[in-house]
């Protein structure tokens, strides 16, 4: 992109993310690991990114898909090796892709040495003050200290056995039991993440952090109450915590940058882990989970810019990931929001439609100033899929919500490549093991392949999108303008030189004055933008 020369590049980068183990698989067992992620960078490549976000790929059991981490410093060996890791950031490096690596820090692997060093040493233990252990309330201790509900529903505390055998003091965990919480308070747990992105930095060009905004809880253990502060959502001395990270990143040359998971409904407390001396990016919930609708649209929009405009940082733009609900089906279904308190299956879901205005929202997405993320399949107009059998779900969630919430299993399916049966091309010929989770025979006709050099395709569609986006001065990071516009549809300019149209409305509408169509989501009839469909022009000289 036009502003990479002036301005560092995660301002207005295209980041594509990488699940690994659903990428593609190098070896034939079913799950995608560095191998397959090496044998596609040149695809990544074509596609015209700057950058790759890797999912967690750290010794893990696995119990929350690599997100209950067992060594931050390694490799797990389902996906490879350190030194597999090291040559493939090379490569990527080589063909201009910089590379960013998910860190946990709110909670490891109930495998993680200090966890089990916590356990064996029984209630005096010091690395139980690494943890949050707490007796249980009651005459026998047999009630948790708190009755916090989790991040992904149920209890948030276990209660451990001590080594005599007797039942001991209760563990605090936000997620999966398998995911016991760090205590933020204790200087150990901060110095060893500070080491941690070190590690990581002396080989990377950024961080995302998981969960960002729940690193520090209420000692006190109050419960959750509507008319007093969280105890463990968003306090403030997060924030002290970021500061110190900011100190590691800025010692590094050229641009390493932090990235926070936030998930905040209030933007101007969103905005305050970007202050300059906080973290760099974040990634905009509000617009993914944003309703298909142009009143909606342009409140997010707005919100984000003034949210993010006092503090200077870029605004990021993201319409899918690991773990939400795909986008192609959200928009096909009469509620085109997203919410996990709202996810189902069953829903039914118009897939032409949903398609239709993903290329529409890919082209919104991608022209509004910052940066942009694209989630691995998004580019190949995948669907989330809703009919994976009970006994092959993996995600937690489906289970801790007594299997209402289907989980997020449904957009992590391993991607078509080629071919026209599963695996299609995601693991290599002649592999035995199926994928770890099952592919839509329906894939058929969205496998990288079938797409590529089919002009109407998804695929094609966004290598045009990012190319327009990388030759074009006005777009990445930047400022933009409101344009007047009929009823139902956006429409802004970027200088210098270009606008963009979506028509999110019932009817065909004209387009304004132009001199070029630079790139258009679907067929246009004639001079007229048909509904659910964007169009970038180059607008008359003024």
């Amino acid at each position: 992109m036009s502003t990479a020369d002036s301005c560092p590049w995660w301002r207005g980068a295209v980041i594509y993310q990488v699940y690994p183990r659903s990428f593609a698989d190098g070896n034939g067992d079913g799950i995608g690991d560095i191998a397959g992620i090496r044998s596609r960078l040149s695809y990544l490549s074509a596609l015209g990114i700057d950058a790759i976000w890797f999912s967690p790929w750290y010794p893990s059991p696995m119990a929350d898909a690599g997100y209950d981490v067992a060594d931050h410093r390694d490799i797990d060996p389902v996906f490879g090796t350190l030194a597999e890791v090291e040559a493939l950031i090379a490569e990527a490096h080589a063909r201009g892709i910089r590379t960013i690596v998910d860190v946990v820090p709110n909670h490891c692997s109930d495998a993680h040495p200090w966890f089990q060093a916590a356990l064996a040493g029984g209630p005096a233990a010091p690395e139980r003050d690494l943890f949050w252990f707490r007796p249980g309330r009651g005459p026998d201790g047999g009630q948790p200290p708190t009755d916090w509900v989790g991040e992904f529903g149920g209890p948030t505390w276990t209660r451990t056995t001590n080594p005599d055998g007797t039942p001991g003091d209760w563990y605090l965990h936000l997620f999966a039991p398998e995911q016991p919480d760090f205590n933020w308070d204790h200087p150990r747990v901060r110095a060893e993440f500070e080491d941690i992105l070190r590690f990581w930095f002396d080989r990377v060009d950024g961080i995302r952090i998981d969960s960002a905004g729940l690193l520090v809880k209420d000692g006190t253990l109050p419960e959750i109450r509507p008319d007093r502060p969280h105890p463990f959502h968003d306090l403030d001395g997060v924030h002290e915590i970021y500061r110190g990270w900011r100190r590691v990143a800025d010692a590094y040359p050229g641009d390493r940058a932090l990235i926070g998971e936030v998930w905040l409904p209030d933007r101007q407390r969103f905005a305050h882990y970007l202050r300059p001396d906080e973290l760099h990016a974040a990634f905009n919930f509000d617009f993914l989970g944003c309703a298909w609708d142009p009143a909606a649209l342009r409140e997010s929009i707005d919100g984000t810019l003034s949210a993010h405009a006092p503090v200077g940082a870029p605004a990021t733009w993201v319409l899918s990931n690991h773990d939400v609900t795909r986008h192609v089906t959200r928009y096909g279904r009469a509620d085109t929001t997203f919410s996990f308190a709202a996810k189902r299956e069953g829903i039914p879901t118009d897939l032409e439609q949903g398609t239709r205005r993903a290329r529409a929202a890919a082209l919104l997405s991608l022209s509004l100033p910052g940066a942009a993320y694209v989630y691995q399949g998004e580019e190949l107009g995948l669907w989330e899929v809703e009919d994976i059998p009970y006994e092959l779900r993996q995600d937690p969630m489906w289970e801790r919500s007594g299997r209402i919430d289907p989980g997020r299993d449904g957009c992590r399916v391993p991607l078509p490549w080629s071919g026209e049966v599963p695996p299609f091309g995601f693991s290599p010929d002649g592999a035995t093991t199926a994928p770890w989770l099952p592919q839509p025979a329906d894939w058929k006709d969205r496998t990288a392949a079938a797409q590529a050099g089919d002009a109407r395709s998804m695929l094609e569609l966004y290598r045009a999108a990012i190319a327009v986006r990388r030759a074009e001065p006005a777009l990445g990071d930047g400022g933009m303008t409101w344009l007047p516009a009929p009823d139902g549809v956006l429409a802004f300019r970027r200088d210098p030189g270009f606008t963009c149209l979506v028509n999110l409305s019932t009817t065909a509408v004209p387009l304004p004055p132009y001199t070029e169509r630079l790139l258009a989501s679907g067929p246009l009839d004639d001079d007229l933008l048909p509904p659910d469909t964007a169009v970038w022009l180059r607008p008359p000289a003024t």
